[in-house]
């Protein structure tokens, strides 16, 4: 089957919410979904794929494939050390302030996994980090440990 073909198969659907289906049904078994998360790659045309077994399946994505569902600034003695995230997969990482970008509806992404893979905010953890954000000429930004670190925002 030829690459183009492959592509306009896409059983398996991730939502904005990180939410996983396959043929329209959510796929409920978290061990499952792991091991996705664990073979997910991106090609160079932004096309998301599963490699397992020798095979490929393309997804279809709503939005990012991987949610941020809490913000936690990791502090120790007088200077903050950096935010911490926690990702739908079960991980954590520490937020790569500069990666930081405002989308379509105002949506807030950065990027995760080695900045391989961006990351869409869920709610609450956007009003965690939003705690930390302040306004400048129109400008958002974060500072942390003296350092300025601007939001952008993509058109």
């Amino acid at each position: 089957m030829e690459q183009a073909e492959k592509r306009k198969l896409r059983p398996i659907f991730i939502n904005k919410e990180g939410q996983w289906f396959y043929h329209g049904l959510e796929m409920v078994r978290r061990d499952i979904i792991l091991l996705f998360y664990q073979h997910l790659h991106r090609d160079g045309e932004g096309q998301y794929s599963i490699r397992l077994g020798g095979e490929e399946w393309y997804l279809e994505l709503e939005d990012a494939p991987f949610v941020v569902s809490r913000v936690d600034l990791q502090a120790h003695g007088e200077d903050a050390d950096g935010f911490r995230i926690w990702l739908n997969d079960g991980s954590q990482e520490s937020l790569n302030l500069d990666t930081l970008v405002v989308g379509k509806e105002d949506v807030l992404y950065c990027s995760v996994k080695e900045g391989k893979f961006p990351a869409r905010f869920q709610r609450q953890a956007y009003y965690q980090l939003a705690e930390h954000v302040e306004e400048r000429n129109g400008e958002y930004l974060i500072t942390l440990d003296g350092e300025k670190h601007l939001i952008r925002r993509v058109r």
